[in-house]
């Protein structure tokens, strides 16, 4: 079997006419506007039609960069995720950036491995949706001098750039409908207060609560260890063992109010009609569930997309704006509903 020859830059550069470096500069994303636009065509034309595929260890040798980028993520089978990880590969992609993900579950001694094995293969920049408010993977991606952007979550550190949602704007958005809905007995089913998602949705929980003139009844709110269904289930059962009663649940996350709704049914309570469920985030197929759920819109998508923007600015050594947040969205389904008389 015969191996096919690579084509050469110079190749391409006599195919089309013009010296090496114009070619250089015409495949280059971020250099091929030095160029005269006719040019860039005939090259790029060129180079598809000879099938030129850049030497990527030869580029990292002259440029000291390696065109890649990691990116981890809590949990991979989270259906929040994969959208915003197109939305990170399509922004990347733009620039010639390769996206390797890692996944960590939720586990944060293979979250510090994962970086380790990251910056040994010499990535140029670096993507958490994994981060917990106080961690220490910062302190060694800033000894590489690796540029960070968090997505989704963000610690408890100033310096670090962010692209994250309106959670008290999110939260108050679920609250308020449920209080139009006549609700005054809502529990809280509250993400993990080691993550920024979870400790700034409960704070919203407390302070929207307060403006709409409900109960300050903590025992009411349960705190999930996890972002999952079994979490979920888990937290309905303690708020019912403890006698405690409530006709909607507010839960910090889709999956959370997936438990939900398996825990009530469970105990023949029937959603809504015995207890309305709030989720948040809208993850796929929250709509074809039964009932479909109410929850808050976050742009999957988008929070990807705008993660890698952010994090080329910085890898190009622009000072783009340190903390973007998105707003969100209510979806109103058939989780939720008024509440019957006498409850």
């Amino acid at each position: 079997m015969t191996t096919k020859k690579r084509i050469t830059l110079r190749e391409v550069a006599e195919a089309v006419g013009v010296h090496v470096s114009t070619v250089s500069r015409a495949l280059g994303p971020n250099t091929r506007h030095l160029i005269n636009s006719d040019v860039v065509e005939q090259v790029i034309r060129a180079s598809r039609q000879m099938d030129y595929r850049r030497h990527a260890a030869a580029y990292s040798l002259k440029t000291n960069r390696t065109k890649t980028v990691g990116v981890i993520v809590p949990d991979i089978t989270n259906a929040i995720f994969p959208p915003m990880i197109r939305g990170i590969e399509d922004s990347l992609s733009t620039a010639g950036y390769l996206a390797i993900v890692g996944n960590t579950d939720g586990d944060n001694e293979r979250e510090r491995t994962l970086l380790d094995t990251l910056v040994g293969r010499g990535i140029d920049g670096l993507i958490l949706a994994s981060v917990e408010r106080k961690d220490d993977v910062f302190d060694l991606a800033a000894s590489e001098s690796i540029p960070i952007v968090t997505v989704n979550r963000r610690p408890d550190r100033d310096s670090v750039h962010s692209i994250v949602h309106d959670e008290s704007e999110g939260v108050r958005r679920a609250l308020t409908h449920l209080v139009s809905l006549g609700h005054r007995r809502i529990a809280m089913i509250a993400g993990p207060q080691t993550l920024s998602t979870g400790a700034e949705r409960y704070a919203a929980f407390v302070q929207s609560r307060s403006s709409l003139n409900l109960d300050s009844d903590e025992s009411l709110v349960a705190f999930a260890q996890a972002y999952n269904e079994s979490a979920g289930e888990h937290c309905v059962e303690e708020l019912i063992a403890a006698g405690h009663t409530f006709t909607a649940i507010l839960c910090a996350n889709d999956r959370l109010a997936v438990g939900a709704l398996a825990a009530l049914s469970r105990r023949n309570l029937i959603c809504p009609k015995d207890v309305s469920v709030t989720g948040y985030n809208d993850m796929p197929m929250v709509d074809r569930i039964d009932p479909p759920l109410t929850t808050i819109r976050i742009q999957q998508y988008r929070m990807g997309f705008e993660a890698g923007s952010m994090l080329q600015k910085l890898m190009n050594g622009e000072s783009p704006a340190q903390v973007v947040v998105l707003p969100v969205e209510l979806v109103i389904r058939s989780s939720t509903a008024r509440v019957l008389d006498g409850r």
